[in-house]
Formats: C-alpha cells, sequence, structure tokens
C-alpha cells in the first residue's frame, strides 16, 4: 500500500468505508479507548471536529483494547459511551489492533510513514494521533499527551495547502 487511500476501515456499526472516500480532506486518526485516562480527549477531538469539520477536517476514532485493557466493551458500547459522554459525531470505527503481529494494516503503514520517539514504529498507548494532509500524506504523529487543542495550528496549516 502505497496511500491511505488505498485502505479500507470498517465503521463502528459494520460498514465498510474507503479512506479514498476522504480524498482532498485533512485527516487526524486516533487509536482510542473508554476506560483510559486520555479517555476526556473525546471531549477535545469532538471539539476539533465540530470547529473544522465544515472546512474539511475528518477526525477517526479507531477504538483499540490493547493497552490496559481499556476498551473492553462491544462496537455498540464503546458508539454508546462515545456519544452519551462526550457527544461524539465524528465517524468511529470498529475495533482495531493497532500494534502487534495482528494489527491492522492500516496502523502497520500510519507507523512506518511516521515513527515515534527515537525511530520507534510501534503505538505506545491509546490516544497516539496521525495527521494527514490533503494528500493523503502523514505529516505528524502526536503522542497520547499531546492535547487535541495544542494540534489547531497543525491542522489549520494542513486546511489551508
Amino acid at each position: 500500500m502505497s496511500s491511505i487511500y488505498d485502505f479500507q476501515a470498517r465503521r463502528i456499526d459494520g460498514q465498510d468505508i474507503a479512506l479514498a472516500s476522504f480524498a482532498g480532506q485533512v485527516m487526524l486518526i486516533v487509536n482510542t479507548a473508554s476506560q483510559c485516562g486520555f479517555t476526556p480527549q473525546f471531549a477535545g477531538l469532538e471539539a476539533l471536529h465540530k470547529s473544522y469539520a465544515s472546512q474539511g477536517l475528518a477526525v477517526l476514532g479507531f477504538p483499540c483494547n490493547q493497552f490496559g485493557g481499556q476498551d473492553p466493551g462491544s462496537e455498540a458500547e464503546i458508539a454508546d459511551f462515545c456519544q452519551l459522554n462526550y457527544g461524539v459525531s465524528f465517524p468511529m470505527m470498529g475495533k482495531v489492533d493497532v500494534k502487534g503481529a495482528q494489527a491492522d494494516p492500516l496502523y502497520k503503514w500510519l507507523c512506518a510513514q511516521a515513527p515515534g520517539i527515537l525511530g520507534s514504529q510501534a503505538i505506545k498507548w491509546n490516544f497516539t494521533k496521525f495527521l494527514i494532509g490533503k494528500q493523503g500524506q502523514v505529516l505528524k504523529r502526536y503522542a497520547p499527551l499531546d492535547k487535541p487543542a495544542g494540534l489547531a495550528r497543525d491542522i489549520e496549516a494542513a486546511l489551508a495547502v
């Protein structure tokens, strides 16, 4: 796979979606969890979605249960949790693995395109974020500690291209 547009994902409602449907948009791809210390970042991600969706930002959440078992629920439970607690209206995808032998191919590609600290390709924890430009290129990787509001300047720059 040479472009993010070569990948498909499964939405949390079970429908398959080609990432090519986001061509020409800026994407923020995040591995999420419902029972993590970073879970309140859902509010910040939703704020980014509300602020920039009309300008071409697509926030995509990918639930993952690989870090401390912090997203053990079913996809329906995760969707309900995100909606009820944080008003999430951005697309949530089906639960995936983001590291290891069973990692989703999209995440293998993202990690190869934007390694973390010291060149590590592994996702270290929930709420690692990838900013994707309008041409489908990975612009930047953000650590779980990076709050969504702190990404606004980079998102605005990507939208301005």
